[in-house]
């Protein structure tokens, strides 16, 4: 057969009515390729070629589409069609979909999916968005402890079919309560006639159904597992978290994180998929709030305009001294957002990051005025004067918007907020005011103005 590997090439098999063809070779490739190959096709054509699919690999390469060209196929498919894929899908990644989709559209998929598929998404959909039981999926492998070896096996090839993962299975006892976990190697590995109460590991780390999905994350990172259980608060399962539903946490975390640090409202669409009006309304708020407050910075350079007057040099090394102060507060701050973020920092460890910074600040300050002294005197040809104000203005910048950058963060925590926010940006606005507080009370003193 040969080999086909751009969308053009698929374009001309559906024009040429090739569909044996197309979907021999379809049915060869990784799912996740088919795909990334669909979405790059026309929309027409995307909807072609997925409907040449198998049924069973449809809804399989339907998991790995991003949401708008999900939504596109299910509203292009009739109402059984529809329904099939829905049915095929994990219960976690339908709920996904259905959660994007207009109500009249989600009611006409749920009442023509199966009881059980109905049942399943219904159950995802009660719990509260970004939290565990959101984004769990109920498709696992239980087991009784009362069971043997060789008759777990014989219920893993009944139900493992259907689950998300069969590495991992759980004990329940007859309420559902989570007993312990097996691992399918240990099944494998043990006689046939051995009891799964006797084997199961019984120290089992869960999750509720109510923890923050950062939080779930954070659970997998520390233990490096590839599935956890997740329980109600009576310990019973309720259905499981993988690895795969992590990266996409991380992912999603992660992008609201920077977007945040960098004044902009978060959104969940793709970038190439939002529209200039969406992007508009995601940074004009930020925008507007950072130009308001950047007018005290106007307002603080108005109120020594006598200082300036006399001085005038002094207005040259303005935009330096806030650079440096933004810039020192914006190390800052995305060192303690970061260790928030993984739990490396807690607010009892505050006077600790205080003593720390405090040491490192000095340090760089020092440095810093030591670089400018040189230059102010050798290239600038300042008076000595001015030089020092400048200098020790210098070190009182970097102290304070180290400070300030990791104070804030950890402040927005202790109150609820996400530290994310008050990164660059606002503490730079911060440390600008600040910077220029301190520069004009230095000059005054040590230049006798006033």
């Amino acid at each position: 057969m040969d080999e086909i590997k751009e969308p053009d090439e698929l374009i001309e098999l559906l024009s040429s009515k090739q569909y044996t063809k197309l979907r021999q070779y379809l049915a060869e490739l990784n799912n996740a390729d088919i795909a990334a190959m669909l979405e790059e096709l026309p929309e027409e054509d995307m909807l072609k070629c997925f409907r040449i699919l198998p049924k069973d690999l449809a809804a399989d390469v339907f998991s790995y589409l991003d949401v708008e060209n999900q939504q596109l196929i299910i509203v292009s498919l009739s109402e059984r069609e529809a329904a099939s894929i829905i049915d095929n899908l994990m219960a976690d990644d339908a709920t996904d979909l259905l959660e994007e989709m207009p109500a009249n559209i989600v009611k006409r998929l749920l009442s023509n999916a199966n009881p059980e598929t109905r049942r399943d998404i219904n159950h995802l959909l009660r719990y509260p968005e970004d939290s565990a039981g959101s984004i769990m999926t109920v498709e696992y492998v239980d087991l009784k402890e009362n069971l043997t070896v060789d008759q777990a096996i014989e219920r893993i090839r009944k139900v493992g079919v259907d689950s998300e993962t069969i590495n991992i299975c759980y004990v329940l006892d007859a309420q559902r309560r989570l007993l312990g976990t097996v691992a399918l190697r240990y099944l494998l590995l043990s006689q046939g006639d051995d009891i799964i109460g006797d084997i199961m590991h019984e120290n089992v780390i869960s999750i509720n159904t109510l923890m923050d999905q950062e939080e779930v994350a954070r659970q997998f990172q520390k233990y490096d597992f590839t599935s956890m259980p997740v329980v109600d608060n009576e310990n019973r399962l309720v259905g499981i978290i993988t690895v795969d539903d992590v990266v996409d946490i991380m992912q999603e975390e992660t992008t609201e994180d920077m977007e945040k640090m960098a004044a902009i409202v978060p959104s969940d669409k793709p970038y190439m998929r939002t529209t200039v009006w969406e992007t508009y309304k995601k940074r004009i708020p930020w925008l507007l709030l950072l130009m308001v407050s950047a007018t005290f910075t106007g307002a603080i350079i108005t109120s020594f305009e006598d200082a300036l007057s006399v001085y005038a040099a002094l207005m040259a090394f303005i935009p330096m001294l806030m650079d440096t102060g933004g810039n020192a507060g914006g190390q800052a701050s995305v060192t303690v957002i970061r260790g928030l973020s993984l739990g490396e920092i807690e607010y009892k460890n505050v006077p600790l990051i205080i003593w720390k910074e405090v040491r490192v600040a000095v340090m760089c300050g020092l440095s810093l005025a030591a670089a400018n002294f040189a230059k102010l005197m050798l290239f600038d040809r300042v008076g000595v004067q001015v030089a020092a104000v400048v200098c020790m203005t210098l070190v009182a910048a970097v102290l304070l918007a180290m400070l300030v950058g990791c104070l804030l963060p950890i402040g927005a925590k202790r109150l609820g907020f996400d530290p994310a926010v008050m990164a660059s940006p606002f503490i730079t606005t911060i440390v600008d005011a600040l910077s220029l507080i301190v520069y004009f009370q230095v000059a005054t003193v040590v230049l006798g103005i006033g």
